[in-house]
Formats: structure tokens, C-alpha cells, sequence
């Protein structure tokens, strides 16, 4: 009988294993946005030990307001992460700040991994965590155009996702900078939100006969060129529309970007799993199943997972990540303890 097989009934009283490598985990969760609660939840629903580590930089900061997501629709981001926390610590889970640099496997054979440990978790500060399972859900960084004064209107007067932001600027001059073979199909969708649609075609290629049709039809104005500025009062902050390299200018209230969504790959590759470019092209993503795993003992949830997810997706991805976590851990459970009775009674009759 191995010191890994005793040590799998060496909870304490907060359901966590004290080995003499340090306490461990059932499962750390790395990222704190709505995929990470979503996955802590579920598994300290399941009577899990769950610690969520969270940088605390959300993709979706500098918006005013969380949409279509039932129950809490224009809930700011930062109160639907406190009202997240609060639900994961109700079940025991903990949360706690700090940045991920580094994870790894343990190897067998050493002191750590005699303990139901698999993972070992570095911080920025320099400590360690030890986990039997680990959740991705770090997001993904959304890169954009190199056009003077975008950034600084982003999640404001820049928005990407209509279905995020278009009810706040229906019917107002929209925008939509061309920066790809989509730019006809995305300004198609936010004619949906307001009859005042133009596509700046920017780097955009030229539209085809049949997407000149499609826009006509639907009164989208098209303007070539590339824009060189966006433009926004030096009062209130409002973007007032976009510059062009031939000196026009044309007034909107909001533009629209389609960013390129790119995943970090340093703490999923080193555990095994795979990044690629996305189906869609919006950009890469971890590959994994329906329930989120990317590799032994690893799950992702949220945008890791999918470019395209919105915060309610995102929730649904982290609580199906715990749930296959949580069914892995149950079969590790099951085995040590058929292996525990075996070496207690090597000789005991079947149970009918």
C-alpha cells in the first residue's frame, strides 16, 4: 500500500489533503472571471476543495455593463465577479489573488507526488500551490488595429460584439473599420441596431458585386481609404467619429472592431494541450471536449476554450469544466479506495 493510497483519506476538516509536501487541492482554478467561479461553483457544490486564483484583469474591465445574461443584464463586471465570489465561498471555496507564472506536472516517485497531488502551481510572489486537478480559464487578449486613439476608446466608443453593445448604440452613427474579408458581413449585422451604418473599408478587401449589391440594398454607406485617427471631444471623452489619410472626416458615435482573439499558450502547452487557430478565424483557442478537458487533468472554460464566447457562455463552459473535473477526480476516488480495500483484506469475499 502506497503512501498515495493513504493519503487519499487525509482530508482535513476544510475537505483538503495536509500531505508533507504542503496542502492540496482537488482542484485549482486558474482565472477568477465568470468561467472560473462557474467551475468552482459546480465543483464546491460537489464537496470539492477548490481555490481559484485570480489576477484580477478581466477581458471585459473597461465595460459599463455585463448583456445577455439572464437575471443580470447590465450588471457592471466587476459586481457579477463579487456576487461570483460570494457563491463559490458559500460552498467553501476560496478565492484568491495572485498571477500564475508557471505550472507543471509532478512526477511520480518524488515526495509531492506521493500525495494525491498532480500539479504544482507557481505565483508571481515565488510560492507554490499543489492541486490533484487544474481549470484553465485565464481568457485571451484581444488584439487591435494599430490606428491612433482606438485603444483608448475601447470597451467605450469602440465596441466589437453587437450583441454586447448594440442595443447601447441603436439608431447613433455606427461605424464598422474594415480589417478583413468579414467587414461586409459585420456591417450587415450592425444595420440590425441603427439605419446609420458605415463601413470604413480601411484594409478590408473590396467588396464583391454581390456585397455592393447587399449593402445598397440595406443603405450601408461605404467610404474607402484608411482611417489614420479616431477622433473623440476633449470634454467628455465621447468618440466623435474617424479621420482619414486623405484628410475626411467622418462623424459617428461609435465603430465597430472586429479584434483578432488570441490565447496564451505559456501555462496550457506545458501540460500538454494543444492551441490552434480557431474555426471562425477570430484567432486560437485551446482544443478540447464537451466538458472542456484539454489534456490529463487539465479543463478549460471560457474564451481559452472559445473566442466567442460571451460572459453567459463563458459561465456555462466553467460549470461543465467542473463537472468533468469533478467525474475524473470521482474515478481517481473510486480506484484508491478499491485499492485500499484489497490491501485491507486481501482475501474478502465479493460483496453480492
Amino acid at each position: 500500500m502506497t503512501n498515495r493510497t493513504t493519503a487519499m483519506d487525509a482530508r482535513n476538516d476544510a475537505g483538503r489533503y495536509e500531505t508533507a509536501g504542503g496542502t492540496v487541492w482537488d482542484a485549482v482554478v486558474v482565472g477568477g472571471g465568470a468561467a472560473g467561479l462557474s467551475a468552482a461553483l459546480s465543483l464546491g457544490r460537489a464537496r470539492r476543495s477548490v481555490l481559484v486564483i485570480d489576477a484580477g484583469q478581466p477581458r471585459n474591465a473597461s465595460a459599463e455593463g455585463v448583456h445577455v445574461f439572464l437575471t443580470r443584464d447590465g450588471t457592471p463586471p466587476a459586481e457579477l465577479t463579487r456576487l461570483g465570489r460570494l457563491d463559490v465561498q458559500m460552498y467553501g471555496g476560496e478565492v484568491r489573488p495572485g498571477t500564475v507564472v508557471a505550472v507543471r506536472r509532478l512526477e511520480s516517485g518524488t515526495t509531492v507526488a506521493e500525495s494525491p497531488a498532480r500539479f504544482a502551481v507557481t505565483l508571481l510572489d515565488g510560492s507554490e500551490v499543489l492541486a490533484r486537478r487544474l481549470v484553465i480559464t485565464t481568457g485571451a487578449v484581444d488584439e487591435l488595429p494599430d490606428v491612433p486613439g482606438l485603444r483608448e476608446q475601447w470597451g467605450r466608443g469602440i465596441i466589437h460584439c453587437p450583441y454586447c453593445h448594440g442595443w447601447e448604440v441603436r439608431d447613433q452613427p455606427i461605424g464598422v473599420l474594415g480589417t478583413g474579408p468579414r467587414a461586409v458581413f459585420q456591417a450587415l449585422l450592425f444595420r440590425q441596431w441603427s439605419d446609420r451604418i458605415t463601413l470604413l473599408l480601411h484594409d478590408a478587401p473590396d467588396p464583391t458585386d454581390e456585397e455592393w449589391e447587399q449593402l445598397a440594398a440595406r443603405g450601408i454607406e461605404v467610404v474607402t481609404g484608411r482611417v489614420v485617427r479616431v477622433a473623440s471631444d476633449a470634454g467628455s471623452g465621447s468618440l466623435t467619429g474617424a479621420e482619414l489619410e486623405d484628410g475626411r472626416f467622418v462623424p459617428l458615435a461609435a465603430i465597430a472592431v472586429a479584434t483578432r482573439i488570441v490565447v496564451g499558450d505559456t501555462l496550457l502547452v506545458p501540460l500538454g494541450a494543444a492551441v490552434a487557430e480557431h474555426p471562425s478565424g477570430a484567432g486560437t483557442f485551446a482544443v478540447a471536449d464537451d466538458f472542456g478537458r484539454a489534456a490529463d487533468g487539465v479543463w478549460v472554460a471560457g474564451n481559452v476554450s472559445n473566442p466567442m464566447a460571451q460572459v453567459m457562455t463563458a459561465a456555462a463552459s466553467g460549470m461543465m469544466a467542473g463537472v468533468g473535473a469533478n467525474s475524473d477526480l470521482l474515478l481517481e476516488d473510486t480506484a484508491a479506495a478499491v485499492t485500499a480495500r484489497r490491501a485491507a483484506a486481501p482475501h474478502a469475499p465479493r460483496v453480492e
